[in-house]
């Protein structure tokens, strides 16, 4: 099949499909004289396996370690696919019982124990984190964790502060002296709220808010955009820095 083919069977586009091929997460066969991108059907169970992943939070890089490792196992695989989705729809299920539960109290008029409002709520799990300790290690992490525990009100209020700032240049250069100067309030926020950012590791945090649909999807409530903004202005920011 032909790039546009198995974009508009699987429904992605044609770009993600050649962002794919760019960094060699799936390749599939050239032809030398036209160029055009020809996908096996073992080019689409892989892409399947990829989009499987990617639907369970896993970041693009971490996918391409595990689909092209010599022990991978397609069964094994889709077995955990199946395994997470499972757990994660029995989370969903149990926060639709507590919304609807909630709904009929207040329709009745009728109050709500104080335990039955939070039936399936589950904060224990940080899905940021295990990437961030295998790109900056455990003691970074530990570090901000520690730090996050002291995180007030105001503190939140001066993050979110931040957050419209950038929002209302986002449709400008990331490079303006402007937009530099607030994004160094953002490295300075960061730096004096969790941990130790050199400008390096700055300039991957802001890659990963376009890379992870997840960071994207919660910046992008300040703003549409506002995610790929910020990933340039921090990229710009390290190199002025570095």
């Amino acid at each position: 099949m032909k790039v546009n083919e198995v974009a508009k069977l699987v429904g992605i586009s044609v770009r993600t499909l050649h962002h794919y091929d760019e960094i060699g997460l799936l390749t599939p066969n050239k032809d030398q004289e036209s160029g055009y991108r020809t996908y096996s059907d073992d080019d689409l169970t892989l892409l399947q396996q990829i989009l499987f992943f990617k639907e369970i939070g896993f970041p693009l890089k971490k996918i391409k370690e595990v689909i092209h490792s010599p022990e991978y196992d397609q069964l094994e695989a889709l077995q955990l696919h199946r395994k997470m989705l499972m757990e994660k729809r029995e989370k969903m299920d149990a926060m639709l019982q507590t919304l609807d539960q909630t709904i009929q109290a207040k329709e009745g008029g009728v109050e709500m124990a104080n335990q039955d409002k939070f039936k399936g709520f589950d904060f224990s799990d940080n899905p940021y984190e295990e990437e961030a300790r295998e790109r900056w290690g455990d003691a970074k992490v530990d570090e901000a964790k520690k730090n996050a525990k002291g995180f007030t009100e105001t503190d939140q209020e001066r993050m979110n502060d931040i957050y419209h700032k950038l929002a209302e240049l986002r449709h400008g250069d990331p490079k303006s002296e402007e937009a530099q100067s607030v994004i160094n309030e953002w490295y300075d926020f960061l730096n004096n709220n969790f941990t130790t950012y050199t400008p390096e590791m700055f300039q991957e945090l802001g890659m990963m808010y376009v890379q992870d649909e997840r960071f994207t999807k919660n910046i992008d409530q300040f703003g549409d955009g506002l995610a790929q903004f910020m990933s340039e202005a921090m990229v710009e920011f390290g190199e002025r820095n570095k």
